[in-house]
């Protein structure tokens, strides 16, 4: 069969301009999406620098008050201030969505944080030194986890800017332009068809 014999109707041509809409529409909501996503990537980002100084400065700060304590106080009353906690950290996952998108938040804490007695060491055998390590090392595991939280989101959102990227191009230079052009197509073989169904009547009026 040849394409000019294909016939297409009138209802086809309405179907097709449905998808077409249903397609601009779904074009836009993914352009608003992957805009948004976009913008969060970079308010994310712009913190990355801050959080990765607080890390830094964590661990600058625990590296120097350990080897403090351990020249004063020595390892083993480190070890026995460090096993004597009474409550081991929490970390409770939780998410938020953005334009549709999952993204993992960690609340972590130490309860309770407040002094030596309610970590579970004495105060008078305990050198505040020690209680300046343990401290210095709460930060630190707070930084690594808030800095693998970042990381995690920011991973999180490429995959997503990426895989809206590619929905939005499909639809712009595939899938749109297709359907366009088959509604192009099928509205001039209507109007094909309607010449020559009025050619053949007024045939068929002069031969009467």
């Amino acid at each position: 069969m040849e394409i000019s014999d294909i016939r297409p109707t009138r209802s086809e041509l309405i179907e097709i301009k449905k998808k077409i809409t249903i397609a601009k529409k779904g074009h836009q909501i993914l352009e608003m999406k992957r805009d948004g996503l976009i913008h969060e990537f970079f308010e994310l980002l712009a913190r990355a620098q801050d959080i990765e100084e607080k890390l830094a400065s964590a661990y600058r700060d625990a590296e120097d008050n350990i080897l403090l304590a351990r020249a004063v106080v020595g390892t083993e009353q480190l070890k026995t201030a460090v096993f004597a906690r009474k409550e081991s950290p929490t970390v409770r996952l939780a998410t938020k969505n953005v334009m549709g998108v999952v993204l993992p938040k960690l609340d972590f804490r130490f309860h309770p944080r407040k002094n030596a007695s309610d970590r579970g060491y004495g105060v008078i055998d305990t050198p505040p030194l020690v209680d300046e390590v343990i401290t210095s090392y709460e930060k630190l595991l707070e930084a690594i986890i808030e800095a693998a939280e970042l990381e995690t989101v920011l991973k999180k959102l490429i995959e997503e800017i990426e895989s809206t990227k590619r929905r939005v191009n499909a639809l712009n230079y595939r899938v749109i332009p297709d359907l366009e052009f088959s509604a192009k197509y099928i509205s001039m073989r209507l109007q094909e068809l309607e010449r020559e169904n009025i050619f053949r009547l007024k045939r068929i009026k002069n031969n009467s």
